[in-house]
């Protein structure tokens, strides 16, 4: 089976990502949500977006201080509790989305006979040579 670091391919840099792997960290069941290598990717995607909406909201709905070379926007909204748990809340929505959606994922590769059949192919192949 692919690991699923193999899979994955990085879509953001910092801090998004960097935001979705602690709230993913710090929250046990959104592992046990995204335990596949395809559900883990969609998670991944959809999360960042969110979070980058749900960030972008509060930049608009809120005065921030300029930047005073210690603390970004990012880091002053996740400062206050109640912004920070309105990501968490968004992400852990993520996850939720996405073991519904891809609760009936078909398994990936070949059946066991699509597998049995290539068997037979490869050895007819080899006696032919």
């Amino acid at each position: 089976m692919t690991r699923p670091e193999e899979v994955w391919i990085p879509l953001v840099d910092e801090p998004i990502g960097t935001i979705v792997a602690q709230i993913q960290a710090d929250h046990a069941e959104i592992d046990a949500l995204v335990d596949t290598p395809q559900r883990l990717l969609a998670f991944r995607t959809f999360a960042y977006i969110r979070v980058g909406l749900v960030l972008g909201e509060l930049l608009v709905e809120n005065d921030i201080e300029p930047y005073n070379g210690s603390k970004t926007w990012i880091d002053q909204l996740l400062g206050n509790p109640e912004y920070k748990a309105r990501v968490v809340e968004n992400v852990r929505a993520v996850a939720e989305q996405v073991a519904r959606d891809v609760s009936d994922d078909a398994p990936l590769g070949p059946d066991e006979a699509a597998r049995e059949r290539f068997r037979d192919f490869a050895r007819r192949q080899l006696e032919q040579t």
